[in-house]
């Protein structure tokens, strides 16, 4: 391997990952994807679809999932800083409706793999970010499922910032918690 540093966290499946980056006078080079590195770390997927959002500081999105077509994703920021959270959705999982969150930036180059069965949610932590991620089954619209952001049940802890305030769509403010999937 050693081109890619794979992390297992808390909850079992998902992983961050950091790339070997080559850096010069010029600036650097990374790979950010190299399927044979990934499935050398146990990561054997196909990604069909790849996906990249802009948004300012205080922007939350999410937490959202798949109900039907469930995506497993790489995800990464390009620019700027966010906290990436995943919640497990795993109904015989030992760790279901815990979450895991893990601060991703240009800076630190690091990337988080959500595999299938957990929802996904970020915050914008830097004044503007871009953040892109690889999915393994398309978006379904019709499909689309989450959780509230702010679920006590789930009690993720949000980096939130002194005089930011939190920016997300009105669905985004709708969605059920924990309980109402059940």
């Amino acid at each position: 391997m050693g081109k890619i540093t794979v992390e297992t966290c808390e909850i079992e499946g998902l992983k961050v990952i950091t790339p070997q980056v080559f850096g010069d006078s010029r600036g650097y080079f990374m790979e950010t994807y190299s399927k044979r590195d990934f499935v050398e770390a146990g990561i054997d997927m196909e990604f069909v679809q790849d996906n990249q959002s802009a948004s300012k500081r205080g922007v939350l999105r999410g937490l959202h999932f798949q109900k039907n077509f469930p995506q497993d994703k790489l995800v990464r920021v390009i620019n700027g800083e966010v906290f990436d959270v995943a919640v497990d959705l795993r109904e015989n999982s030992k760790t279901y409706g815990k979450w895991f969150g893990v601060t991703l930036s240009a800076e630190n180059k690091k990337q988080f793999f959500i595999p299938k069965g957990f929802a996904h949610g970020f915050l914008v932590l830097s004044d503007y970010a871009e953040f892109a991620y690889k999915c393994t089954d398309f978006y379904h619209p019709d499909d689309e499922g989450g959780l509230l952001w702010n679920d006590p049940e789930i009690g993720v802890e949000w980096p939130y910032q002194d005089g930011v305030e939190l920016i997300m769509s009105d669905k985004d403010k709708k969605w059920g918690t924990l309980n109402s999937l059940k």
